[in-house]
């Protein structure tokens, strides 16, 4: 069977090599955490306007080291559930000086507490970007955005992000490339993917034109035995969210 090479420069020796190294732009890449939040039906309205008041507050102050990359309601996939995305320049010591600030901020205590009662579980991950992925930007609308979440094998990043690093480029055409991610904390092992699409019709015609590239058949064909679960979003921008 052939196996294309790698598209890493540097040989990988796994005695001293972090896969999170090598998969990164650099050593002071981006710490990125995504929220995602479940929330009682009949309170979807309100906790959205809650987060509307509060979350770009945050966003706009130089005092937190942080940046609300997108905020969503899933219209596909998960009912009545929110996803955030937060950027943190500096990594792991920037998210630390922004949980023990928000700690002494009144008006975020209040919010979390007034979001606890409209949630019915929520969950998060700690995630660093792939360094062949655009870094997420603002964008204007309107657009839907999918979020692809790939659950891989133990022991496969690497083979992923080789694959992925010449896949990219199949998918560059219609600028629906918007991040790429792997988890750091939380569900280990975790890929996700954003993409922006004008609606779904141009969704289904983006990823049919896939096709049409010589060389993305045999990327499916090698990276899909690296997943055990994959499961796919299909979300819509909440009115405070950069990502439009």
């Amino acid at each position: 069977i052939y196996l294309p090479s790698s598209l890493f420069v540097r040989k990988v020796d796994p005695r001293k090599d972090a896969h999170s190294h090598l998969l990164t732009k650099n050593e002071e890449s981006n710490l990125y955490k995504i929220q995602f939040h479940n929330v009682k039906p009949e309170c979807l309205d309100a906790y959205n306007q809650l987060c509307e008041e509060t979350l770009p507050s945050i966003h706009n102050d130089k005092y937190y080291p942080c940046e609300l990359v997108g905020t969503w309601n899933t219209w596909y996939g998960e009912q009545d559930q929110a996803v955030h995305m937060w950027r943190y320049r500096g990594g792991y010591p920037a998210l630390t000086e922004v949980m023990s600030k928000l700690r002494q901020n009144e008006e975020f205590m209040k919010y979390r507490e007034e979001r606890g009662k409209m949630l019915l579980s929520r969950r998060n991950q700690l995630l660093l970007e792939f360094s062949f992925w655009n870094e997420p930007i603002p964008r204007p609308g309107p657009n839907i955005y999918e979020l692809r979440s790939y659950q891989l094998r133990p022991g496969t990043m690497i083979e992923w992000g080789n694959y992925w690093a010449r896949a990219i480029g199949y998918r560059q055409h219609n600028s629906e490339a918007v991040g790429g991610f792997f988890s750091q904390i939380g569900n280990l092992y975790m890929v996700h993917h954003l993409w922006a699409y004008k609606d779904l019709e141009a969704r289904e015609a983006t990823r049919n034109a896939a096709w049409q590239h010589e060389g993305w058949d045999e990327v499916v064909y090698y990276t899909v035995p690296l997943i055990q679960h994959m499961d796919s979003r299909i979300m819509i921008p909440m009115k405070a969210s950069p990502l439009q």
